[in-house]
């Protein structure tokens, strides 16, 4: 068994360093919708939740495209490069996938950060969502966080059932942080312990800084 784990793992490095993804370059190829001043329903929603946590959109969440949302969507666009004419298109929406999450990824952002850093101080847990965070940007990681946060003997909390356990106020905080891009790991896309960590591989990786008992690494 434990034969067969190393394969594996080392199986997920190498398509990982190669460049690949363990679940397919077309998985997540779902067309966005397009939405403009007017629309409604639930992917509103979703934009507005999504700007709402980068600090974009500051009011209620609602399910109908106004003025508010435009502005947001044009301010959004503006800071990343992107045409500001406030319509959420394929462009804005790939961007806003990279940089945000939706209401469940929140939770389980909020989940991770309990599970593998709840004995930390605050801002290491925010550390602990940024590596998140900075795995979701790169391409060498799963496309969105639910993979990410799955991809396997990615997180030891999900190996040994930590992750199911409930999060706390101060992790959907720490959450909030990370996605804002509060990233004190300096672009980590790694992070152990250096007491109980065994891997030489993992030791191997570039230091970017040492917070708490977490070592994060390029």
């Amino acid at each position: 068994m434990v034969r067969h784990k190393r394969i594996a793992a080392a199986l997920v490095f190498f398509v990982l360093l190669s460049g690949g993804s363990l679940f397919g370059t077309e998985a997540h190829a779902a067309t966005a919708p397009i939405l403009k001043t007017g629309s409604q329903g639930g992917d509103v929603s979703d934009l507005q939740f999504r700007l709402q946590t980068l600090g974009y959109y500051k009011d209620k969440i609602t399910t109908t495209y106004g003025m508010a949302t435009r502005n947001a969507v044009a301010n959004f666009q503006r800071a990343n490069g992107i045409a500001s004419d406030g319509i959420a298109g394929p462009k804005t929406w790939a961007k806003l996938k990279k940089l945000s999450v939706n209401k469940p990824e929140l939770s389980k952002l909020a989940r991770i950060i309990y599970s593998e850093a709840r004995g930390e101080v605050y801002k290491g847990q925010v550390a602990v969502g940024a590596v998140v965070m900075n795995r979701l940007k790169s391409p060498l990681f799963p496309k969105n966080l639910t993979e990410v946060i799955m991809q396997p003997y990615a997180f030891t909390a999900v190996a040994d059932g930590q992750y199911w356990l409930l999060p706390n106020n101060t992790a959907f905080l720490a959450a909030k942080d990370a996605v804002r891009g509060w990233d004190p790991t300096k672009e980590a896309l790694f992070y152990y312990n250096p007491i109980t960590a065994k891997s030489e591989w993992i030791r191997s990786r570039k230091i970017t800084t040492k917070i708490g008992s977490h070592v994060f690494a390029i």
